[in-house]
Formats: C-alpha cells, sequence, structure tokens
C-alpha cells in the first residue's frame, strides 16, 4: 500500500484526491494537511523509519502562511537524510511557465501536475509510472 502525503490548503482538492482514491478503489493510505511545517517536521523525526516515510508527497505551491515554496526549500536540508527517497511532486493550479522552471531546481521534485488532478494521473503515480498528457517531469 502507498503512503500519500498531500499539502495543500483547500479542502475541496483534500475531497476530491479522497474521493478518486476512494472510488477506483487505488492502493493508498492518505494524510492531507494544510501544513508542511508539520509534515517537514515529521520526515525529520522519522528521517530513519522506513515504515513511517511515505512514498509520495503531493505538494500545492501557492498557500496562506508556509507555501510550498518554503517548503520545498527546507526540504532540500531534509531529502538527503531521509532513509527512502520518497516522489515529490508538485500538484498546483499554477500555469506560470516560471513555476514550472523554478520547481525544476529542485532534484527531488519528480514532475509538476496541473490541477484537479485526475484518476489516470494518480494511477500513474501510485504505479510509479510518471507520464501522461497532464504533467510536465520536471
Amino acid at each position: 500500500m502507498k503512503k500519500i502525503i498531500f499539502i495543500d490548503d483547500s479542502p475541496l482538492d483534500h475531497f476530491i484526491l479522497k474521493r478518486i482514491l476512494t472510488k477506483y478503489q487505488l492502493d493508498h493510505e492518505v494524510n492531507c494537511t494544510p501544513n508542511g511545517e508539520e509534515v517537514l517536521g515529521f520526515l525529520s523525526k522519522n528521517r530513519l523509519n522506513r515504515s513511517m516515510l511515505p512514498d509520495i508527497v503531493l505538494l500545492d505551491l501557492y498557500m496562506s502562511d508556509f507555501d510550498g515554496w518554503a517548503f520545498l526549500e527546507k526540504m532540500q536540508y531534509v531529502y538527503p537524510h531521509l532513509s527512502k527517497p520518497l516522489k515529490l511532486h508538485i500538484l498546483s493550479s499554477s500555469i506560470n511557465p516560471r513555476d514550472i522552471q523554478l520547481a525544476k531546481q529542485f532534484q527531488f521534485v519528480k514532475s509538476f501536475i496541473f490541477k484537479p488532478i485526475t484518476k489516470e494521473v494518480l494511477e500513474s503515480l501510485i504505479d510509479d509510472d510518471v507520464s501522461g498528457g497532464e504533467q510536465d517531469s520536471a
């Protein structure tokens, strides 16, 4: 079972993700949160415990308070110390080419996916096969 953490301050986007996972019975354990700082703390605390770490992190860029860009900046220091590689994907409504280019600066960002997420894109993430028309591989 894949473990997914979705960092986004939109309850509607949380609902959409959970609904797709449930409706299509995709193998998952999902935790949705608006708090990227808590996720960083969790990752740091559990960096050596492979069973606690997520397989996939979905990250929105534009949130109030602690946004996705701040998360990515701090993640640079956490990621190298994780006991297993996790796949971090940007999930954003931004179509700004500059955002896509900036996201590519972070080695651990696997792709830039445009909202809303679809069943097909989610399946490809869960299956570790990141390919598809809606994504820009970072």
